[in-house]
């Protein structure tokens, strides 16, 4: 989702520079083959990704299949304190909004221009070495190995980027010892488009509106609870999950394909070389407490595809180290700033300490009577 949003970002100024992009993608999504799925992974976008896929030219498709967030709710379970968030009252349309991963990338797929950007699909870079002026990658397309030659090379491919280890790049992580478990469910009340954020002893729980009363599940758990958790019968785990939760979606009656995801903050030392660049969760992997990690990752992307244009128009090499270091710079604020309110918001509602409990909990009833605190809470939650 990352490359391709880059892709389509840049193909405007690709068209008039003479610049040919190329896509490596070992999973592609086929035009025309999307179809809901009650199984399929979501993401959260924000309103400031709205407003840069609104900017791209995609969003009025996109939100063709995407369910808004009208409030967002947040609570500590066992204690009074909670806060609300509601987009009337911030002057927005919504608060974000949820599409199923599938979809996004056929609409970002649909807006590509194929005479500037062309898929390498299904395949993989399974090398990359610099070379004269840029890299050299070795590919692998189904068992047909190639090479090909890049001026500027973008690594997207994820938290456990094989690439970055290849080329010495290496990366902080914190540990949360958690996993996410995921999964779709359905209720008797239906979500109502609110997002419920609910901190429990185990952990934080968020419950996302998906299309046809659906709600996504992010339920963080210790390692050692995890898996137990989430291979139990369908009914045994609504029930636990009832008991975590609560009953503000009414009765839980339907529980979809679970999935874990371990969960650490992942920052990679280096985010720019000359002709080389790290973009998406290779960059940053945060923790999904928030839903702040695709975000992030496109505002970033947003702020690359600026700076290349730029130097282009300025007659400078987009691969040079100093305008790369000018992307960096550009994002460096919002970056420290995200990924700081992530990380602390995590440790802050995992710790189950009793004076730590109290003064969340004051936190939270001070920012649902405090307009301005709560303003800044909710255009950071906004991406703004």
């Amino acid at each position: 989702m990352v490359g391709a949003s880059l892709a389509l970002a840049l193909q405007g100024c690709a068209r008039q520079a003479g610049w040919t992009i190329r896509l490596v993608e070992a999973h592609p999504p086929e035009r025309g083959a999307w179809q809901p799925s009650y199984d399929a992974r979501s993401t959260a976008l924000s309103h400031g990704t709205r407003q840069l896929y609104a900017r791209l030219g995609v969003w009025e498709t996109l939100a063709q299949r995407v369910e808004p967030i009208k409030s967002i709710h947040v609570s500590d379970r066992g204690h009074p304190g909670s806060a609300r968030i509601d987009a009337q009252r911030e002057g927005v349309p919504a608060l974000g909004y949820v599409v199923e991963n599938a979809w996004l990338g056929e609409v970002l797929l649909g807006a590509l221009d194929h005479t500037v950007v062309h898929w390498l699909a299904p395949a993989r870079v399974v090398a990359a070495r610099p070379g004269p002026g840029g890299y050299l990658l070795e590919i692998d397309a189904e068992g047909q190995p190639s090479e090909l030659n890049t001026d500027l090379l973008i690594i997207a491919d994820g938290g456990r980027s094989s690439l970055l280890n290849q080329l010495g790049i290496h990366r902080k992580v914190a540990p949360y010892h958690q996993v996410a478990v995921i999964a779709n469910l359905s209720s008797a009340a239906g979500h109502n488009n609110v997002a419920y954020e609910r901190f429990t002893d185990s952990g934080p729980l968020a419950l996302l509106p998906l299309s046809e009363g659906r709600s996504a599940l992010v339920w963080t758990l210790p390692e050692e609870q995890a898996a137990d958790i989430a291979m139990l019968p369908d009914a045994a785990f609504l029930a636990r999950l009832q008991d975590a939760f609560g009953y503000r979606l009414g009765e839980l009656t339907r529980v979809g394909e679970r999935h874990c995801y371990p969960l650490s903050l992942i920052e990679a030392e280096e985010q720019v070389r000359t002709s080389l660049v790290v973009l998406g969760n290779a960059a940053h992997s945060l923790h999904p407490i928030a839903g702040q990690g695709f975000n992030l990752s496109l505002r970033d992307t947003l702020a690359l595809a600026d700076t290349l244009t730029e130097a282009w128009e300025d007659g400078c090499s987009p691969t040079e180290l100093k305008v790369l270091l000018g992307y960096l710079e550009r994002q460096r604020l919002d970056q420290a700033l995200t990924v700081g309110f992530s990380d602390r918001l995590t440790r802050l509602f995992s710790n189950r300490q009793p004076l730590l409990a109290l003064g969340r909990n004051l936190g939270l009833l001070g920012l649902d009577i405090l307009p301005p605190a709560k303003r800044v809470f909710a255009r950071q939650a906004m991406g703004l």
